[in-house]
């Protein structure tokens, strides 16, 4: 606990989704922190369309707290981590902003008070990150991004995350929509740094709705964020030049060879010439598609179908 609390005005956002055994403690825990550590502070629980008791349970700790420190953005629908929490940033109106993208207490307070300590040494962006228990999917995922990727950054799994005003203005400004944070904070050009910390196995409590929107969004980002389809279009109009050079030399020696099939060569010669500026057209489509996509991303769309505002 610091002596002399802090005059900047934090706010914590928290992705809620079908977690009621896990809210209460992680609020208790949050809002503790907040509240001995600083003068003025929010606590934004972002619900993405829950379906069982954790609206109940954060009403349920906001209401032996006091002040209007816990409000609840609720989602009309499912929309998944990143518009979310998108939209609970967006609402945020602290100097800093804590991102807390699971509401799982595997942690102590004074990391959330070292991040934040960290952030006023020159950093706009600071995370903490588990040394253990990361999944086999994410590991395969942060290498394949990271080796294909151009961001300033290396990817990797992170627990939470806090946020300058100047840092989310600066987000804001690069791009229209932010497909995917972590990819975006990594690139925008401000200091970050990651606080790595001890815990026990991790531990995501994940249903099947969070998996599928997490592997559409590691697919979005593959796409947006590297030039995996580039690379992969250049690879096959490489082996597609190979095949026709090889097509071309068998035909020739088939033709001088005297022993042609009537329309055979030149059939051969035409489809291995034109296959092979097809793939190469591709290539260069595919090149320029990419390039769209990164300047002209589709329009924001998540929607907000309440706000609440808890008072006692």
């Amino acid at each position: 606990m610091l002596l002399n609390k802090e005059k900047n005005f934090i706010s914590a956002v928290v992705y809620v989704h079908n977690q009621e055994t896990q809210i209460y403690r992680f609020l208790e825990l949050v809002n503790e922190t907040l509240r001995n550590s600083f003068e003025k502070y929010e606590i934004i629980c972002v619900n993405d369309a829950s379906t069982d008791g954790c609206i109940k349970e954060i009403k349920r700790y906001a209401s032996a707290v006091k002040g209007n420190v816990i409000s609840i953005l609720n989602m009309s629908f499912y929309q998944g981590l990143e518009l979310s929490m998108n939209a609970g940033v967006d609402l945020a109106i602290g100097d800093f902003v804590f991102e807390f993208d699971l509401p799982l207490a595997s942690y102590s307070s004074n990391l959330i008070i070292d991040v934040y300590q960290r952030s006023l040494q020159g950093y706009d962006i600071v995370a903490a990150a588990p040394l253990h228990g990361k999944r086999t999917s994410s590991k395969i995922f942060y290498a394949v991004f990271n080796r294909l990727s151009h961001t300033q950054y290396l990817l990797r799994t992170e627990s939470f995350r806090i946020l300058s005003r100047r840092g989310i203005n600066r987000v804001h400004s690069m791009s229209r929509t932010i497909p995917y944070r972590k990819a975006v904070y990594a690139n925008c050009g401000l200091k970050t740094d990651v606080i790595t910390y001890d815990n026990e196995r991790y531990l995501s409590f994940q249903d099947k709705d969070t998996l599928h929107k997490q592997k559409d969004t590691a697919l979005d980002a593959m796409i947006l964020y590297t030039d995996i389809a580039y690379r992969f279009s250049m690879i096959f109009a490489y082996i597609m030049m190979l095949i026709t050079t090889l097509t071309g030399i068998y035909t020739v020696c088939i033709y001088i060879g005297g022993r042609p099939v009537v329309g055979w060569t030149t059939t051969m010669l035409f489809l291995s010439f034109a296959f092979l500026g097809l793939f190469v057209i591709l290539t260069i489509i595919i090149k320029y598609m990419s390039l769209i996509l990164k300047i002209n991303f589709n329009k924001q769309k998540y929607i907000i179908e309440s706000i609440e505002k808890i008072t006692n």
